[in-house]
């Protein structure tokens, strides 16, 4: 059935939802003003500069209801799923979290892993500081995402903790036409370091919305390895908003890899706020049939000396879309800056169709940064020569399709991980048109 507009879209998207109260009064208070908030915005449409390849209007025809606000700990099999190099696994079913699928009971000193809501009573100043930064964000999604605000996670490292091994969070979706709206938290302090995994997966569900939002603070000195991979159903709908701050000397490394959802929308806006930080950040989409997947990335230079390397990929099949929009902003004053970007998109066939927009704003004189963007097909030498070498000419060009991605998908530190991602890989270049 579909919904007429816009409004009536949001209006019942609201209707369907309830959230329980809670102690926190800033939390009560966040909640009721994005409510409003949320009322007063529409659906974005391709009118707006940010969505102008992205046409939302798929998500009125259908009609989402809110998910069981007790994780279904009913049979379900994560072993597909999991990494055996994280011994720490934490598990959200629906977006809530399920102690059940989770293995977090004994965790590393120095190291905090909590649902959201329960960790306001234990570190509510540390996450009220984070959830204010998104008050005034003129954005419907985020919007819906603090007016909802209840399941998520909460992830902190205390100062000099150094975890050797990954942290998987796992997030399965299991019921049709549900919306989720989870929130990550993630703090670094001074001088630590870790790993961790964001997985977004599908147990059968389909035409299902995640409308995730994560907070991403790094302290002096930290480093944090930030891996997020979306493979969720080919008829699922995912919207992600992250901000990420990093101090003085921190090192922030952020790798996306993007394969599911009919709809994917993964926004990252990274600040630096100290000198001397370096972010590195590595970005996967591979899509065919008729997805659609849109990337925007922010890197905010506004302390001098910071690095930033950025490296995004797209492979494109069928009558898919790809869009990829990144900023580099280097504010007055941020002087020594060395930032450079690149996005390489490869087509398939005919019908794919990729929108690139790499940008430059500098307002600092001293400073050495680039961007690049190419657009094309698998190139026609590599492939004469594997050809030539007597490869049959699909087998060839699935290994030079294969070889576009692993070349991101092997900065992944995590073998097991990347055993399942170009096993992934592997499939799709079999399948690819």
């Amino acid at each position: 059935m579909a919904i007429a507009s816009s409004i009536d879209w949001i209006a019942q998207l609201i209707a369907n939802h309830t959230v329980p109260v809670v102690q926190s009064s800033h939390f009560q208070q966040l909640r009721a003003q994005a409510l409003e908030q949320a009322h007063r915005l529409m659906l974005p449409t391709t009118a707006q500069e940010e969505w102008r390849f992205t046409d939302l209007s798929p998500l009125l025809r259908l009609q989402f209801k809110q998910a069981h606000t007790q994780p279904d700990e009913s049979v379900l099999d994560v072993s597909s799923w999991q990494i055996p190099e994280a011994t720490l696994r934490v598990t959200l079913i629906d977006g809530v979290f399920s102690p059940e699928h989770s293995s977090i009971n004994q965790l590393p000193v120095g190291l905090t892993i909590l649902p959201l809501v329960q960790a306001l009573d234990t570190h509510g100043a540390a996450i009220e500081a984070h959830l204010r930064k998104h008050s005034k964000d003129d954005d419907l999604f985020v919007a819906l995402n603090n007016a909802f605000l209840q399941h998520g996670l909460f992830i902190h490292v205390a100062a000099g903790v150094k975890l050797t091994a990954p942290i998987h969070l796992l997030c399965v979706a299991r019921t049709d036409a549900v919306v989720t709206h989870p929130r990550i938290i993630l703090i670094a302090d001074r001088e630590s370091a870790c790993c961790v995994i964001e997985d977004y997966v599908s147990a059968s569900a389909s035409d299902y919305l995640t409308n995730v939002m994560g907070d991403v603070s790094l302290a002096q000195g930290a480093e944090l390895r930030h891996i997020k991979v979306q493979r969720e159903s080919i008829d699922a709908f995912h919207v992600a908003n992250y901000a990420v701050d990093v101090a003085r000397e921190a090192h922030y490394i952020s790798q996306t890899m993007s394969f599911g959802a009919r709809l994917s929308r993964h926004k990252q806006v990274v600040t630096q706020n100290g000198e001397a930080a370096k972010i590195t950040t590595d970005g996967l989409a591979w899509i065919e049939g008729r997805q659609l997947a849109d990337t925007h990335t922010v890197m905010d230079h506004s302390k001098g000396y910071g690095q930033c390397n950025q490296a995004h990929k797209t492979i494109v099949g069928g009558a898919a879309h790809a869009v990829f929009n990144g900023k580099i902003f280097v504010r007055t004053g941020a002087q020594l800056t060395d930032s450079s970007q690149q996005s390489r998109n490869l087509l398939l066939s005919p019908r794919a169709h990729v929108d690139t927009q790499p940008q430059l704003e500098i307002f600092a004189d001293d400073v050495k940064c680039a961007h690049g963007a190419t657009v094309g097909q698998l190139d026609e030498e590599s492939l004469f020569y594997l050809i030539s070498r007597g490869l049959p000419e699909l087998q060839a060009r699935n290994l030079l399709t294969y070889a576009f991605a692993a070349d991101l998908i092997d900065r992944i530190p995590v073998p097991s991980l990347v055993a399942q991602l170009s096993q992934s890989v592997m499939a799709r270049t079999g399948a690819a048109s």
